[in-house]
């Protein structure tokens, strides 16, 4: 079967070149030699900041940072790493969090807000969020340390996207590794029906993914690349057991069994989306979709299709190029629907709104 996986592969696909060096940007800019000067006596001007690198995304920088709070991308991937290094599954969490966050009212950080009085049902308490969605503290502890440094200078919606960025990069060993673009502001409105509306769910079939990632400007591709996500972090039974009953045609019958005895409880227990591979973020995602070892309908949809089976075969069997493609779609989902000065803040606290 891998043979033949691999004879369609190359068959179908045909030559390929990777992008040239650098079309991808690297975790951490290089930073130019300076010019040598003679010597002088007088005492030099404090250096000027370079400007922010310019973005294809309306809005946002590479560097936006760098002037008023050099620091800043810093501090968020110090807070990441330790979370990480405690417990990979939080930088699955915070992968995740990006995800949900984006996909409802755009990458305004609506999806940290504690309910209210004034608004008891927010984003963080939709079922599809409620209770496995995790990352927050994480979140909150570099907002905290950034507001001593710099106060009111980086939104909760930044420190999600470079956090995401940040979980990628130590989940996949620095192998995906890349400079996300920032200047978001933070949102005001956070709805729990919204986040039910605008979130794929698992059961959802290849034709209304592509129409629900085609309605945040996401391609099929996008689709497929931003799947791999699934490669690290748990799952809760109740999200997939419907997909098991009774022998199901897409997921291999062994495999099957294995959930069934594992999710025979009424506690509602947790599985690894990835057995073999479970704390890395990695391509084995790919692999197991072709074994039919995949948690989700969703998962198993990507097989559906000639076009996307193609683009499932390209990841599992070339895994630098889907680690790039991943780059690249994180930091255009990254880019969803931005905040204007009109409807967005950067909030001093990321769990409440300001007053």
């Amino acid at each position: 079967m891998a043979t033949l996986a691999v004879l369609i592969l190359f068959a179908t696909l045909g030559a390929f070149t990777l992008p040239p060096q650098g079309a991808f940007p690297s975790y951490i800019s290089p930073v130019a030699a300076p010019t040598p000067r003679p010597p002088s006596t007088a005492t030099p001007p404090p250096p000027t900041p370079p400007r922010p690198a310019p973005s294809p995304y309306a809005g946002l920088r590479l560097g936006f940072y760098m002037r008023s709070c050099p620091q800043a991308e810093n501090i968020i991937r110090e807070a990441v790493r330790s979370g990480t290094s405690k417990n990979p599954g939080i930088g699955a969490g915070l992968i995740r969090l990006h995800f949900h966050d984006c996909f409802v009212q755009g990458c305004d950080a609506s999806v940290l807000l504690d309910p209210t009085p004034a608004n008891p049902q927010p984003e963080k308490l939709s079922p599809p969020n409620f209770p496995s969605l995790r990352g927050f503290e994480v979140i909150d502890l570099a907002k905290e340390a950034l507001e001593k440094v710099c106060p009111g200078r980086v939104s909760c919606a930044d420190i999600v996207a470079f956090a995401a960025r940040d979980a990628a990069f130590f989940l996949s060993r620095a192998r995906i590794n890349f400079q996300m673009p920032a200047g978001r502001l933070d949102g005001r409105v956070s709805l729990s029906s919204e986040a039910l509306q605008f979130l794929p769910p698992p059961f959802f079939n290849l034709s209304q993914l592509v129409a629900n990632f085609k309605a945040k400007n996401l391609d099929e591709d996008d689709l497929v690349v931003l799947s791999g996500a699934h490669s690290i972090g748990v799952s809760h039974c109740s999200s997939f057991t419907g997909f098991l009953a009774p022998n199901p045609p897409a997921m291999d019958p062994a495999f099957a069994a294995q959930l069934q005895r594992k999710c025979n409880v009424s506690n509602d227990p947790t599985v690894m989306q990835d057995i073999a591979t479970p704390d890395q973020l990695d391509s084995r995602y790919y692999t197991n979709i072709l074994k039919r070892n995949v948690l989700f309908a969703s998962d198993a949809a990507l097989m559906s299709s000639q076009r996307t089976s193609i683009k499932v075969l390209e990841n599992a069997f070339i895994p630098s190029r889907w680690e790039m493609k991943f780059a690249r779609a994180m930091v255009k989902m990254a880019a969803i629907e931005l905040k204007t000065a009109a409807n967005g803040e950067i909030r001093r606290m990321c769990r409440v709104i300001n007053n």
